[in-house]
């Protein structure tokens, strides 16, 4: 049986690169090398595309993080498909792990649409709408679903949108990730910092009411075309943490994640089926994970939905899987499989 080569795309130009790349050492390790033969292709920050060999360094070592370098092997993704130093590449399918800008919304997705290659996960449309926040968060409340009280504001209107808040507030740009330019704010003072470090990360920011709750993940896969939505569980943060931001997320083993989450059976079934709601809601495709707030009253707010969410073996969405019966290496080939039949 000939192989089917894969496509593994990892780095990019958004501040998730270090994370994108940490993505791309995990799907390249646990890739069912008997069906699929990888290619690695990484992006550098300043967007130049190369070859890298299947041993490029992409692991932290001594608390520093990898980055894609620049090297002679030039890759171009054109009309007619990929090309290594100008001759036609031969790849079957793409599983990008490119996370925040260029990877989650919907740029590298058009590019593969117009070349007409097959990619796992969401399409352009769907990327686009759910790496901005203030879109998705609308299309959730259109279809029923609970999401936090805020405003969207901009460098010109931030003083008069947010006269009256009332304080805690989350401030965080409206397409991001990895909770970069995020910040908890306590009182009216420390609220320009914030905003102006938000619009630093995009033009526009939301600063949302701090809900008290409990945060819920669930992971969403789509396999066979039926949607199917993972067991839940519960990020614990280090009280060292004022909350789930980059460093707790990556860093000195701030955060636990625990699987299954301590909470009722008909709220986990009611967290799975809102879950599954806002992937079809949004349109999306092949996988995402679902973030939620739960508050002691039982409330389930939606947070927001990442359609390329970390992909190592230890990230929060392929421990999900994992406790769900679906181990890492097969959850790949499902996303793979699922890719190449659309």
């Amino acid at each position: 049986m000939t192989k089917k080569k894969i496509a593994i795309i990892c780095g990019g130009p958004s501040s998730e690169h270090e994370v994108s790349a940490l993505s791309g050492a995990g799907v390249l390790s646990g890739l069912d090398k008997n069906a699929y033969e990888p290619i690695l292709i990484g992006i550098t920050k300043s967007s130049q595309w190369v070859l890298l060999p299947n041993e490029y360094p992409l692991a932290i070592v001594k608390g520093v993080m990898p980055t894609i370098e620049l090297n002679p092997n030039r890759v171009e993704l054109s009309k007619k498909g990929f090309l290594l130093n100008g001759a036609k590449m031969d790849i079957d399918c793409v599983f990008t792990v490119l996370h925040g800008e260029f990877g989650e919304d919907g740029k590298i997705q058009q590019l593969l649409e117009d070349s007409g290659i097959a990619y796992v996960g969401s399409g352009v449309e769907a990327s686009a709408d759910a790496m901005d926040k203030s879109i998705a968060k609308a299309i959730f409340e259109k279809s029923g679903l609970t999401i936090a009280p805020g405003v969207e504001v901009t460098a010109l209107n931030w003083r008069e949108m947010t006269e009256g808040l009332t304080f805690p507030v989350f401030v965080k740009p409206s397409s991001g990730g990895s909770s970069r330019g995020t910040h908890k704010v306590k009182d009216a003072n420390s609220l320009e910092a914030a905003i102006k470090d938000a619009l630093t990360y995009d033009d526009k920011a939301l600063v949302e009411r701090a809900i008290q709750g409990r945060e819920i993940e669930c992971a969403v896969l789509e396999r066979d075309g039926v949607v199917q939505a993972s067991v839940v569980g519960e990020i614990i943060v280090n009280p060292a943490f004022e909350f789930y931001d980059f460093e707790a997320k990556y860093l000195d083993s701030a955060t636990t994640v625990q699987i299954p989450a301590q909470i009722s059976q008909s709220d986990s079934i009611k967290i799975q089926n809102q879950a599954k709601q806002a992937f079809i809601a949004l349109g999306c495709k092949g996988l995402a994970r679902c973030d939620f707030f739960y508050t002691e009253q039982g409330e389930i707010i939606i947070n927001e939905i990442n359609t390329m969410p970390g992909f190592t073996g230890t990230s929060v969405y392929p421990k999900l899987w994992a406790a769900s019966g679906l181990e890492y290496t097969e959850l790949i080939s499902v996303l793979i499989n699922s890719s190449l039949k659309d």
